[in-house]
């Protein structure tokens, strides 16, 4: 058995970097996760439980897969539990895919960096146990090394969404001023129109006094 564990912290508040966590899949930084699916989900006194299958393809070399098979797609079930009044997001996921020899349970938790709560400090632990199959250790040491480099490729991901999600706020912020202002313009339009239809039924109506004292005196 293996364990791996590993601390980041993301320079943004927890809101935020548990949204992007939700929004992770697809990204271009870690291909390998194909798709997310939603088994279930239900809110339990004000904290968001949800069960999802993972999709993804893991890249075993041939000797590797001599020894435990080989799955075009691989599938994993993910819990997690988002609790928004302690700030405190869990994701717990354990594979099924080849699970007759290898098990990885894989710990996440977001929470408020403890000396800086605008920070997320994301703590991270996996726990890699390979039985059945010769070279159980060097199995361990292969599935801990790509769960490290997978990590890295996790914290990337995490960045390019909070990156989306920012971009997105600007664009609706942009796009409301632009309402705002076609808005205000189309309603000076119409102020302005009035304002000549009111001068020119103003002129008329007083041209049409004149003609008729004009009458009168005559």
């Amino acid at each position: 058995m293996k364990i791996w564990t590993s601390e980041h912290t993301f320079n943004h508040p927890w809101e935020k970097v548990a949204t992007a966590a939700w929004r992770k899949y697809p990204n271009p930084h870690n291909t390998a996760v194909i798709g997310t699916d939603v088994v279930e989900r239900k809110v339990v006194d004000g904290v968001l439980h949800t069960h999802r299958l993972v999709s993804s393809i893991w890249y075993f070399p041939k000797w590797a897969q001599a020894l435990i098979g080989s799955a075009k797609i691989c599938y994993a079930s993910e819990q997690s539990e988002v609790n928004p009044s302690l700030r405190l997001m869990v994701l717990k996921t354990i594979n099924l895919t080849f699970c007759r020899h290898i098990a990885v349970n894989e710990t996440l938790k977001y929470v408020p960096h403890p000396s800086d709560p605008s920070k997320t400090l994301l703590k991270q632990e996996a726990v890699v146990t390979v039985k059945g199959v010769p070279l159980t250790n060097y199995m361990e040491d292969l599935l801990t090394t790509k769960i490290s480099n997978n990590a890295g490729k996790g914290r990337q991901a995490m960045e390019w969404v909070i990156n989306k999600l920012n971009d997105e706020v600007k664009d609706l912020t942009r796009s409301t001023d632009e309402i705002f202002s076609q808005t205000k313009r189309s309603l000076d339009d119409i102020a302005t129109s009035a304002k000549k239809s009111m001068g020119d039924i103003s002129q008329k109506a007083k041209k049409s006094l004149d003609d008729m004292q004009t009458m009168n005196l005559s």
